[in-house]
């Protein structure tokens, strides 16, 4: 949805600066409750800002039912909505921030280009059918489906504007007398028994959805909204002009019992040709696009003139799925707070507070302590889960070191854990047992923190608090350091920790006796970001947007003793993912902070590749294995691409994992990747065939599911998968059989 940008009078009072901490930049559009602003996060995110109209403001029964509107949008943030990224529905003009979704909504579309070609109607069938399947599985009945509703992104159908929406067990109800919604989208129980409207509401105003999207008009057509209220209840739905092969079924998502309509899955189900292909219900407008991507300068090789490749992203190959993972993020402090995971094993986690005498359960038993099997056995495996007393909705981060292969009997094989509520802990990877856990000092609560295991000891560090070092074995500490000269939390570089202050000198500490190696600002960087650390080489990347984003400085430091092995500016706003075979990989970015393509540097060679990406992707979390760059981009797309420049750039697989928003993914051995969801899923997918293998159950804390500006990655150790999940717990899976998760 472009901008509109308003002319004349624009009074402060419905049109303020900020709303929280966002400057609104622009007006997206207004409607009868408030007026939706288009912002920006920290990061650069682009944001939707709903603002409610000042006159409402003072109204305690449209602020509970605002309060609601967030409460539905949280709970069913996925791939099918756009996510809720804050919101405060107590502010003096109650608003909520969602991620802005570009594309126009199916109201525009049908307007300007007409009713739509058949197939792109049955793809549109199927994704909103796909998204009220996720809606109503929340729990929650939209009530208001409708074309307006609806926006049409380059990533498939998304269900917008949960205003009048609420949870099954929701307590609000319609006051007698007044009717809320869009009569011609309204279902008949809507006018007649509006307390008793369940998620069939839903499917009937699909089936009117869908007739405008085919025919331009609604089933039930009048330019009086009372004679559609008595059409809706009493006559037969126009269906002339849908398509032959699909009027049965949506005259059936029509129909005047609520009984007889089918479900989102009967609809999904009658949607399959007997030879399903799931590529066939990827949404029309995601395309290979010709995506600009500049061209490297080359004034600053020390090798000389470059010779710049672009590479092409072919279409997804049929019968796969697909979804992308997000990279870097702006600066290593947000890098931080994304929880990276590092070579080593470590994982930037939330927390460093607390203490638990907590042990595992068997996940088969239940019993606490109970194994089931024998501790590094390969042939019998018990999976377990342990309950650490987190204070609210903090959801642990974890770090291992040593293997699940190993004897879990020494500091060499241990899962370390770190969330607000426990501090940090050790744990027994065999069985969950915590081995000992320790509290930060007295007022030390941080809400973001790290753990890292490096150079032999435990770290845990509070961005511009303290740095400790712990003793694996007792939990001892063994030093500390104070963090607030410095920007951020430390980055763990191999058994160094790096980090910079605010004039942009680098510091490098030895992680083992917290001793500082060397200290020295990089050459042409003023506040230099670091995002990546490759083990093989010992190099650390660091790099630096220009002042409006054109270049990027990448620099390639030894972590050990501060020399730089290469620098390189490169054009457009670039971000260190990965390498391949000596080659860094970077994840490129346009003016809207959107990842359109990835770079291929050879530091060697002077050599530079680009592959533009067959869509536009919001901050993906990338991985990169081998010569294949991971990408999964909020809404659960995950998307495999061959970066080498003798390839043929084209995407090898993609998958829909229908998870809204996602950790960063983690690659292991045995072609897996794993990932966990906001609602605590772990999932796996196949890196060689791009399926998804298994995922275990949702995991809420009360039911609930909460917002976390970021989701801690999960931990893959030999044949186990240690994820962590929202109702303060971790657990432990077999990463061989993820079909019986």
């Amino acid at each position: 949805m472009p901008p509109l940008r308003g002319t004349g009078a624009n009074p402060e009072a419905e049109h303020p600066e900020y709303a929280g901490h966002y400057r609104l930049e622009a007006c997206l559009g207004a409607g009868g409750m408030g007026v939706v602003h288009l912002a920006r996060s920290t990061s650069g995110l682009q944001l939707a800002v709903k603002v409610v109209h000042r006159h409402y403001s003072a109204d305690p029964e449209f602020r509970a039912r605002f309060r609601q509107e967030v409460g539905a949008a949280r709970r069913v943030s996925g791939a099918f909505t756009a996510p809720v990224v804050d919101a405060d529905p107590d502010a003096a003009r109650p608003w909520m921030a969602t991620l802005y979704v570009p594309g126009p909504t199916l109201s525009d579309q049908v307007k300007r280009n007409g009713p739509m070609a058949p197939a792109e109607l049955r793809r549109l069938t199927a994704g909103l059918a796909e998204a009220l399947r996720d809606i109503h599985r929340a729990g929650v009945i939209h009530r208001d489906l409708k074309p307006s509703n609806v926006l049409l992104s380059d990533s498939g159908p998304k269900v917008i504007d949960f205003g009048i929406s609420r949870p099954y067990d929701s307590d609000l109800r319609t006051e007698t007398g007044k009717l809320i919604g869009s009569p011609p989208y309204m279902a008949p129980e809507q006018f007649q028994r509006p307390r008793e409207v369940g998620p069939a509401a839903d499917v009937f105003a699909l089936g009117a959805v869908l007739v405008h999207a085919a025919t331009g008009r609604g089933p039930f057509d009048s330019d009086s909204p009372y004679i559609v209220a008595y059409q809706v209840v009493h006559d037969e739905a126009d269906l002339t002009g849908v398509p032959t092969a699909l009027a049965p079924l949506i005259g059936q998502c029509l129909a005047k019992d609520p009984a007889e309509r089918p479900t989102p899955d009967d609809i999904m189900a009658a949607l399959r040709p007997p030879s399903y292909d799931a590529a066939a219900f990827i949404p029309s407008q995601r395309r290979p696009e010709a995506v600009e991507v500049p061209a490297v300068s080359g004034p600053e090789s020390a090798t000389g003139a470059d010779a710049d490749t672009h590479v092409g992203v072919g279409a997804a190959a049929r019968g796969r799925k697909a979804a992308p993972s997000g990279g870097g993020k702006r600066r290593w402090l947000a890098a931080a707070a994304a929880l990276l995971v590092m070579g080593a094993g470590g994982v930037w986690a939330a927390g460093v507070v607390g203490d638990s005498g907590s042990s595992g359960e068997s996940e088969g038993s239940g019993e606490p302590g109970e194994s089931g099997g024998t501790k590094g056995s390969a042939a019998a495996f018990a999976p377990w889960r342990t309950p650490l007393p987190t204070s609210g909705s903090t959801t642990p981060v974890c770090s291992s070191a040593g293997g699940a292969d190993e004897e879990a009997s020494g500091p060499s094989a241990a899962l370390y854990c770190a969330a607000d509520g426990i501090g940090t802990a050790r744990l027994d990877p065999a069985d969950g047992r915590v081995l000992w856990s320790r509290h930060g000092p007295a007022g030390d609560t941080p809400s973001v923190a790290v753990v890292s295991v490096s150079g032999g000891l435990v770290h845990t560090a509070v961005p511009g608090g303290k740095l400790r070092a712990y003793d694996p074995a007792k939990g001892e500490q063994v030093w500390d350091a104070d963090l607030s000269p410095y920007l951020g939390a430390p980055f763990a570089a191999g058994d160094t920790l790096l980090l910079v202050s605010e004039d942009g000198t680098t510091e490098a500490l030895d992680s083992a006796t917290g001793v500082s190696l060397w200290r020295h600002p990089l050459t042409g960087h003023q506040r230099p970001d670091y995002a990546l650390y490759d083990e093989g080489s010992g190099l650390a990347y660091a790099f630096e947007h220009s002042a409006y984003g054109s270049t990027t400085l990448v620099t390639a430091v030894d972590a050990a003793t501060g020399h730089a092995a290469w620098q390189r500016r490169l054009d457009g706003m670039l971000t260190p993912v990965g390498t391949s075979g000596g080659a860094l990989v970077l994840t490129s970015m346009n003016g809207d902070a959107q990842t359109v393509g990835l770079v291929r540097y050879d530091p060697e060679r002077g050599r530079v590749a680009r592959v533009a990406l067959p869509f536009r992707m919001n901050e993906p979390e990338v991985v990169v294995g081998g010569d294949t760059a991971y990408l999964l981009a909020h809404g659960g797309t995950l998307v495999a691409v061959d970066t080498r420049p003798a390839g043929d750039g084209a995407v090898r697989w993609q998958l829909e994992t229908a998870a809204g928003r996602t950790s960063a993914p983690v690659l292991a051995t045995g072609n897996r990747l794993y990932f966990s969801a906001a609602d605590g899923r772990l999932l796996a997918v196949d890196t060689e065939r791009g399926t998804l293998l298994g995922q275990t159950s949702p995991r809420l804390r009360d039911g609930r599911l909460t917002y976390a500006s970021a989701l801690p990655a999960p931990v893959a150790a030999g044949r186990t998968v240690f994820g962590t999940a929202p109702d303060g717990s971790v657990f432990a899976v077999d990463g061989q059989d993820p079909a019986h998760w």
